[in-house]
């Protein structure tokens, strides 16, 4: 294909309809996404809905290409993710009273400069962690499986659809109507929070994941909660809060060395055919990737990011330098955890950063909020970023064109995620934000408490040098560390949607069952996007009366 014929391909997937559907649609995902992560301390892929929505509204004006449905619907979703990396750290300055000393402004500088880079790291990473990487990516394999349904109907289409239903209407008598709890088989145990977590979700994530992954993911998840937890303070080497203390810098550290060991590993050794430009833009041989012009603009970003980082934030040249280069790791780090998961622990990456900074600066507390949030919302973009491409790579749609729909979604996510966290703090005061509050803000609490330093340093070193060394002796060290650090219910659910995955694939082989895998990624893909649906239309709802009263 000739890069006349390359250009007019992408940019005609990439429509003037398109792009006006998807920002419409982008100020709406976003503004419930910001609300959603502050009121109930999660945040719901809407990938899927936005598929759907984009779906039938570029049918109403007679436009069918799934193509065109994918980059409007990362038009529209892209700015979801901006929001969540700010409301999981920024309302924490709230929290410690530190409000008179943020504005808008800042909070604006804060999710432009996280917005650049995340933009620029993922257009660099593509290639290795999509193309030549066997990742899952969940969410966007679960997009894609919905986008092809739309299409082709028939029995694939009513399983998909079938399940998805399912899973709605169960995630409605849970989060609605209060028929059903969140929480099952809890059990007392002190610093455990041990249960199954009544999510459809969370099972198929364990199901379309499954193996080997699931299994480190699970005896992190051991190790943390039953060796260190329950073993330590039996044998009483520490009480209940020290050892959780430990558990959250072991599984940071465990997760910072993943990230660490991909760039010494996979990275480094790569970086100059990275920066020549053989990360295909459009998915097309090498010499048909990032021109001249397009690597000049991705450098004008990193520069415009580390200038909001210095000047906008007053952060320094030093830290600004750190921020970018961590950025950097950290996005892949993100890109990693989404492959296999389809979880992006945003705030958590960010306070891995936080804490480098907090170590060698004496940037002041709400310059770490600034630090924290920069960085969370470059994973958060970059979760999406990557899970969207994965998207792309199965239904075929340009790369080029994906990441100017991300480009154009995130950048208008920035102003509408600020604009509503600045409505909320005029309409219900910074007291409102916190543990038992109106808004919980979950993460944000997680990382007011975590600005002081890390709870237990030995643990983080251990678990930074453990997760290098499982990454280079070729194990899934990000899983093993997600394991130690998420809540055990989190885990032992996942695990047991991998437990069904097993159990099917046996039934299967021993019945004869053809295409069994293909079925089963199906079913579990159309009930991860069935709550993924449910809870963002719970959250628009939950806007709506939020305003309304």
């Amino acid at each position: 294909m000739s890069e006349k014929s390359s250009r007019a391909s992408w940019r005609g997937q990439l429509s003037p309809v398109g792009i006006a559907i998807g920002c419409v649609g982008c100020v709406i995902i976003t503004a419930s996404s910001v609300y959603t992560a502050l009121k109930m301390g999660a945040l719901p892929w809407p990938t899927i809905f936005t598929s759907i929505v984009a779906l039938f509204l570029l049918r109403a004006f007679g436009r069918r290409s799934l193509n065109e449905a994918n980059v409007t619907q990362i038009v529209m979703s892209a700015g979801s993710m901006v929001a969540g990396g700010l409301a999981f750290t920024i309302p924490g300055i709230w929290m410690l009273g530190l409000a008179d000393e943020v504005s808008w402004v800042e909070m604006l500088f804060v999710a432009l400069a996280g917005t650049l880079l995340g933009l620029v790291c993922t257009a660099a990473i593509r290639r290795r962690f999509v193309d030549e990487s066997d990742l899952e990516y969940p969410i966007g394999t679960a997009a894609a499986e919905t986008l092809m349904a739309t299409k082709t109907g028939g029995v694939t289409g009513r399983r998909l659809f079938g399940s998805m239903g399912l899973a709605g209407l169960w995630c409605v008598a849970r989060d609605a109507l209060g028929w059903l709890p969140s929480m099952l088989l809890q059990l007392p145990i002190p610093g455990v929070s041990f249960a199954l977590y009544n999510s459809p979700q969370m099972l198929a994530v364990g199901f379309l994941v499954g193996g080997v992954a699931v299994a480190f993911w699970f005896a992190g998840a051991l190790v943390g909660n039953f060796g260190i937890i329950v073993g330590g303070s039996a044998a009483g080497l520490w009480d209940v809060s020290t050892a959780q203390g430990i558990v959250s810098s072991l599984g940071m550290g465990l997760m910072m060395g993943s990230g660490v060991g991909v760039v010494l590993k996979d990275i480094l050794p790569h970086a100059a055919s990275v920066l020549r430009g053989r990360g295909s833009a459009d998915g097309a041989p090498s010499g048909h990737g990032w021109g001249k012009v397009e690597r000049g603009t991705l450098a004008l970003m990193v520069a415009a990011a580390a200038l909001l980082v210095c000047i906008g934030l007053g952060l320094g040249p030093v830290v600004a330098v750190v921020v970018v280069l961590l950025a950097f790791v950290t996005t892949i780090m993100s890109a990693q955890s989404v492959g296999q998961t389809g979880i992006d622990p945003m705030e958590i990456f960010g306070l891995i950063v936080l804490l480098a900074v907090a170590a060698f600066s004496d940037a002041s507390q709400v310059q770490l909020f600034y630090v924290a949030g920069v960085v969370a919302v470059a994973c958060g973009l970059a979760g999406d970023v990557m899970s969207d491409f994965k998207t792309g790579a199965i239904i075929g749609t340009s790369p080029r064109a994906m990441w100017v729909g991300q480009a154009i979604g995130a950048l208008l996510g920035t102003v509408v995620a600020v604009a509503v966290l600045c409505t909320l703090v005029t309409a219900y005061g910074t007291d409102a934000f916190g543990p038992g509050e109106m808004f919980v803000s979950a993460q944000a609490s997680v990382v007011a408490t975590m600005v002081s330093g890390i709870p237990s340093v030995p643990g983080f070193v251990i678990g930074l040098l453990g997760g290098i060394a499982l990454y280079w002796a070729g194990l899934p060290a990000m899983m093993f560390g997600l394991g130690v650090y998420l809540p055990f219910y989190m885990s032992l659910t996942a695990t047991l949607g991998a437990g069904v995955k097993w159990v099917y694939e046996r039934s299967c082989a021993a019945r004869g069952v053809e295409d069994s895998e293909e079925k089963g990624i199906v079913v579990a893909s159309g009930v991860l996007g069935g709550e993924s649906i449910v809870g963002v239309v719970i959250a628009l709802a939950s806007v709506v009366s939020g305003l309304a009263g």
